[in-house]
């Protein structure tokens, strides 16, 4: 039998931005709450991330200027998610989200800026907005996070020793040599590196929640994998963790992420394996197993916070600016175009993946580009290393037929996608995509290049391919909640004390994106509400309301 390891008003499995604003928000309604977090470190995904929130309506725009409205943003929002993704859970979502951000700024060291100019992913679209709605964290001096700073989750990239890098600089930094700003980004990089140590993006967003935890006196339990939920009297009473049992007088929160690591889910639900994932490496599923085991629907299961990737030696480089720049163009393996490259990153995936498509593809630009442009991670003229040459994920060749005969694509094709992109590079439209019409295509373009920011010709040699597969930041699909984050059953009803948040549980977002931070800026809020729903006591039975049928008794 398990041993007790204590009793709480809330359980929370996971310690990235979900389940750590659960329990900040628990404490601060008066109730006990523990984290468990399987690695030895906490914040999972979330400290490997960039840390944006895609939040409408927050007080950190509104400071801002930047100027908003509900009916947008539910007009907006509605257009991303489909029919797929309930009313209810939107609407939900778009309420709660700013009052997440008021707790988390007061109890928490963080504040957040505006990134200014990142638009909407699809700010076309109705409600969707060309300056954006994201936030990120501001830098957060690392002595803040005290103790907790050794425990932290690395990041997914690395920047220099010392260097620390927001979403705002990396857009600067991206454009290497063309622009002038770039130089001051790195002149200030620099000189900020020469003080204090600073913590940004994904890192400062996780030590920053945490610092906030301690504060409000709630344990993080590291080392600590959920094995199973403890279901009694009808309801879902706790969790064990190999020979303990932590029990929980309100509700379980779910925050363990998604199962961009678990091979036989991947294989199952996706026809992928995990090689391609940029996700915490403890993300294997086991919420979502759990809950399945207790009869809870699963949606999604087929998608993921899908990005174009090279599939480095180290691991797979997840491509944000390097498809918006000039002077590159993607094809598949029959040398042919087949989607504007600066889509949005999920979307550019749905292209890879859709019928017709055939795998790898490839990424081709000129000598222009790589003089010009940071490009994974190496800056403009860098030798690029020989091991990418060696693994064949990159090639150089001095003719676009030499080069198609090194990626096993059809020269003539490769030739003609080449002369035809080039000839919209000229005329500045891409007749084929429309690369360059969507303000989100333009935001990571070379404001210098005219008269198109996205579009220029390849046509200085050598020239170059990088191989490009179908990455992810993490999978999409999880457990089905509602608005208050309880999981459902197939037939609607809820799984009495059972809440799932972040990738445990299908996105609020459906199969699309709102914008950066879409990821985080939900799942922080459906874990704040699945903590206010732990607030409203409802006798012996926790959180047990009306629409709520009871577990077998274990």
């Amino acid at each position: 039998m398990a041993e007790a390891e204590g009793e709480f008003d809330l359980v929370v499995a996971g310690s990235g931005g979900a389940g750590m604003v659960a329990a900040l928000t628990a404490a601060h309604h008066g109730l006990s709450a523990i984290v468990l977090e399987k690695a030895g470190s906490y914040g999972g995904s979330t400290a490997r991330s960039g840390g944006g929130l895609w939040l409408p309506g927050n007080e950190v725009l509104r400071r801002a200027g930047v100027r908003d409205s509900a009916e947008e943003a539910r007009a907006y929002l509605a257009h991303v998610a489909g029919a797929e993704v309930t009313a209810a859970r939107q609407h939900a979502f778009l309420a709660a989200g700013p009052a997440m951000l008021a707790l988390v700024r007061a109890h928490t060291p963080l504040d957040f800026a505006w990134v200014p100019g990142y638009p909407d992913y699809h700010p076309e679209a109705p409600g969707g907005r060309p300056g954006g709605r994201s936030i990120e964290p501001r830098p957060l001096d690392a002595r803040l996070a005290g103790p907790d700073l050794a425990t932290l989750a690395r990041p997914y990239r690395a920047a220099p020793k010392g260097i620390a890098v927001t979403q705002v600089d990396f857009r600067w930094l991206s454009l290497g040599t063309r622009h002038p700003r770039a130089f001051l980004t790195v002149a200030r990089l620099a000189a900020r590196a020469l003080t204090r140590r600073k913590l940004t993006m994904g890192q400062a967003l996780a030590a920053g929640l945490r610092a906030g935890l301690r504060t409000a006196g709630v344990d993080v339990r590291l080392g600590t994998p959920m094995t199973d939920l403890l279901v009694e009297h009808g309801r879902v009473a706790g969790v064990r963790a190999g020979g303990l049992t932590f029990r929980a007088r309100r509700g379980v929160l779910l925050a363990s992420g998604g199962f961009e690591h678990n091979e036989p889910m991947r294989r199952k639900y996706q026809d992928l394996g995990v090689e391609w994932t940029a996700g915490a490496s403890g993300n294997t599923g086991d919420g979502i197993e759990a809950g399945e085991r207790l009869g809870a629907a699963l949606d999604l299961m087929d998608e993921a916070w899908w990005g174009p990737s090279i599939p480095l030696p180290g691991g797979p480089y997840f491509c944000l600016a390097e498809r918006n720049q000039p002077g590159c163009l993607l094809v598949d393996s029959s040398g042919r175009r087949f989607v504007n490259e600066a889509a949005p990153y999920v979307d550019a995936v749905h292209a890879m993946l859709a019928p017709g498509v055939q795998l790898p593809a490839w990424l081709v630009a000129d000598q222009t580009y790589r003089n010009r442009y940071l490009f994974a991670g190496h800056g403009p003229r860098a030798r690029l290393p020989r091991r990418w040459f060696a693994a064949g994920i990159a090639h150089r060749a001095d003719t676009l037929d030499e080069l198609a005969g090194r990626i096993g694509v059809p020269a003539y094709a490769l030739r003609s996608t080449v002369r035809r992109f080039n000839g919209f590079a000229a005329h500045g439209h891409d007749d084929d995509f429309g690369r360059g019409d969507s303000a989100y295509d333009r935001y990571y373009g070379d404001p210098r290049q005219r008269p198109n920011p996205c579009l220029g010709a390849l046509a200085r040699p050598p020239f170059y391919a990088f191989r490009m597969v179908p990455g992810d930041l993490g999978t999409k699909g999880g457990l089905r909640t509602d608005e208050r984050a309880r999981v459902l059953r197939p037939d609607g009803t809820a799984i009495p004390g059972l809440y799932a948040a972040g990738n445990a549980g299908a996105a609020v977002m459906g199969r699309g994106y709102a914008g950066a931070g879409a990821t985080l800026g939900p799942a922080l809020t459906f874990g704040y509400l699945a903590a206010l729903d732990c607030t409203t006591p409802a006798g012996p039975q926790g959180c047990l309301n009306h629409d709520q049928g009871p577990l077998e008794t274990s």
